[in-house]
């Protein structure tokens, strides 16, 4: 069992359940020393809850949590007061107004006790908002203000000037553009105590000192990046083929001898039997060697059945230790969309907050384009607007075809409804064994399909509303996809991009994630900044094309 020894967080015989009984964690052993550690695993493993036990912000239903010194904590969803100031979210609000108080000539006992040590308390709140990309954002703003990309880097912000010793981080480069999540993994390349960060972001997990795998409720440690323990596990997992496909051999030949013995018993019955309808031998005689030969058919039955149990369960045992990694695999045809038809048309839009285009743009099918831009630019609600749940303040956007949008938070689900029913209501005229058989293209198989959306974990959210857009009728010949590989772990966001390598029609992907845009097969690029929306190379798009944009 872990000690406390040179480990800031250790862990023993650590469980969790929740109030349903479902469990999530049982008597998990971890250690956790200093450096980096990217904590990885499928969605629904139970990641962001370990990190919830680690912080002290859940109870374990038994073993134990025990931390040495401070410990910091940024969740998935940040949420912010709007209407409190920067400096308050940054807790640095009740020293800096005891430092302006000194300053102003007010020498009470309780304004240097609130400073104590901390004279500098600006300066590093400022270089810190500078190190993010946040120098533009004054100390007396209210959060209110500020976009939700920037609330997540304030909060990670408070997080570096509070410098707890250990620092838990869920998903901390969610919704940020490229330019800032490079800010974020300079940042965090420099820190000095001990870092647990959850994260599909692989530049992210490549500058980390070890990954923890956390797979059906144990985690392993695996020294050195991402890169690294893929290929370790890619080792791991070939070998482990290798000794399926040794144990199903050995299974086999189990049964042919174990079949072969029975025919030799047979033969033997048949032989005895002649025997003594001949009565070629005494009765007594005969009698000794029917006994005997039954005892031996006993002992080679009893012999072969448990050498063929064994090897059953060496085969258990070494499919237990391969990964079933299920792949979406669905044939979109209805989707398809003739070269070069036009499938978009916007002519003079101006969306709200004021961002006019400043072009006419057309799309035609099956173009795949990648939207880009920082934060706070419009993308989103570009998107809304172009697929009708906003109105623009000016010109048109016209969809030729039938077209669908997968927000980011997937809200277009009814969590009142099971899959089946959610899916039915994008495809009244499908019949229900249809749309079962379609589900099950999508992992959602017998009675996966009637599962609430409401108890769906991230990853199977992701793919009932991916599989209610993509089966919907009419069929989407264009689909909106919104950063759809947030909260992804990497296996599903192989899935979305099985299930877009059989989407026939138009896409128009916004997206951060430079791995899953390289696997989109994107073929143009559209960058949205303060100057409108322009075409520009790949190479500007996820370099430095983001960096000279408004924030």
């Amino acid at each position: 069992m872990p000690t406390a020894t040179n480990h800031h967080v250790v862990c023993s015989s650590l469980s969790f359940s929740w109030p349903d009984g479902t469990e999530v964690l049982s008597g998990l052993d971890l250690a956790i020393g200093p450096g980096r550690t990217g904590l990885t695993g499928s969605n629904g493993s139970g990641k962001s809850t370990l990190l919830k036990l680690l912080a002290g912000r859940l109870a374990p239903t038994a073993g134990t949590v025990r931390a040495v010194g401070d410990i910091g904590w940024l969740p998935q969803d940040v949420v912010l007061d709007t209407a409190s100031r920067v400096d308050q979210a940054l807790g640095i609000a009740a020293t800096r107004a005891a430092l302006h108080a000194i300053e102003g000539g007010d020498p009470g006992e309780e304004h240097f006790a609130a400073v104590g040590d901390d004279w500098d308390v600006e300066e590093r709140s400022r270089a810190t908002l500078d190190q993010l990309g946040l120098g533009h954002i004054g100390l007396d703003r209210t959060i209110g203000e500020v976009s939700g990309g920037e609330a997540v880097l304030l909060r990670l912000a408070a997080l570096l000037l509070a410098r707890p010793d250990v620092l838990l981080l869920d998903e901390p480069t969610n919704n940020l553009d490229l330019h800032a999540r490079r800010r974020v993994h300079e940042a965090l390349s420099g820190w000095p105590g001990a870092l647990v960060v959850v994260s599909h972001d692989r530049e992210l997990l490549e500058r980390v000192d070890r990954i923890a795998d956390l797979h059906e409720g144990e985690v392993r440690l695996f020294g050195g990046r991402y890169s690294e323990f893929e290929q370790a596990l890619a080792t791991e997992q070939e070998a482990a083929e290798r000794m399926v496909r040794v144990a199903e051999a050995d299974v086999q030949r189990q049964k042919r001898e174990l079949a072969e013995a029975q025919v030799r018993l047979a033969r033997r019955r048949r032989y005895g039997q002649r025997m003594q309808e001949s009565k070629r031998e005494p009765k007594i005689v005969m009698g000794a060697r029917k006994r005997a030969a039954q005892e031996s058919a006993g002992r080679h039955r009893i012999l072969h059945a448990e050498r063929l149990a064994e090897a059953r369960e060496r085969l258990g045992a070494a499919e237990g230790a391969v990964r079933e990694e299920d792949a979406i695999r669905v044939d979109l045809p209805d989707t398809a969309v003739p070269a070069g038809r036009r499938v978009l048309r916007l002519r003079g839009l101006r969306l709200r907050h004021g961002l006019d285009l400043a072009r006419d743009l057309d799309v035609h099918g099956p173009e795949r384009i990648a939207l880009v831009g920082r934060n706070g630019t419009g993308k989103t609600t570009l998107l809304r607007t172009l697929a009708g749940e906003l109105a623009p303040l000016g010109g048109e956007a016209v969809a030729e075809v039938p077209l669908r949008f997968l927000p980011q938070r997937l809200d277009l689900l009814d969590d009142g409804l099971s899959v089946a029913r959610n899916v039915a209501r994008f495809a009244p005229g499908a019949t229900d064994n249809r749309i079962r058989a379609q589900l099950a293209r999508f992992l959602f198989r017998g009675t996966a399909a009637d599962q609430s959306a409401g108890a769906l974990s991230g990853g199977e959210r992701f793919r009932a509303a991916l599989a209610a857009l993509l089966l919907a009728d009419p069929a989407p010949r264009l689909l909106l996809l919104d950063e759809p590989t947030n909260n992804l772990d990497t296996a599903s966001v192989r899935s979305l991009t099985g299930a877009l390598a059989s989407y026939r029609g138009a896409l128009v992907v916004a997206s951060h994630d430079p791995a899953f845009l390289a696997s989109a097969g994107i073929t143009r690029w559209l960058l949205l900044d303060a100057g409108g929306l322009r075409d520009v190379s790949r190479e500007e798009a996820l370099g430095g094309g983001e960096e000279g944009a408004a924030g």
